[in-house]
């Protein structure tokens, strides 16, 4: 699904990632580099935690991410940047992540 164009960039949007780590190793060295991608677009880790319970429905991951950019081109821009490209592999040879965004 491609990003909504009409949110306002002038409000925060939100990356938010739904994990299920099947390589611990590999999983700490992608999340070690991930920050240095977060910095040139002013992203901010809001959230990492594992999963306490599931009050209503049904949620296939134990852990989560949230991270914030100061608007929509930002969290656009940090994704499809060449250096969190790069992690991709070591990303998805870690674990299966559901990575979604958000205009807020």
């Amino acid at each position: 699904m491609e990003m909504q164009q009409s949110a306002s960039n002038t409000a925060p949007a939100y990356a938010i990632g739904h994990i299920t780590v099947r390589d611990n190793d590999k999983w700490l060295v992608y999340c070690s580099q991930v920050q240095a991608t977060l910095a040139p677009w002013r992203g901010e880790v809001l959230l990492r935690a594992q999963l306490l319970d599931v009050f209503n429905g049904v949620h296939a991951h134990d852990n989560t991410v949230v991270l914030r950019f100061p608007g929509t081109a930002a969290v656009a821009g940090w994704h499809a940047s060449p250096a969190y490209q790069a992690l991709i592999p070591l990303r998805d040879a870690a674990a299966d992540v559901t990575l979604i965004a958000f205009a807020g």
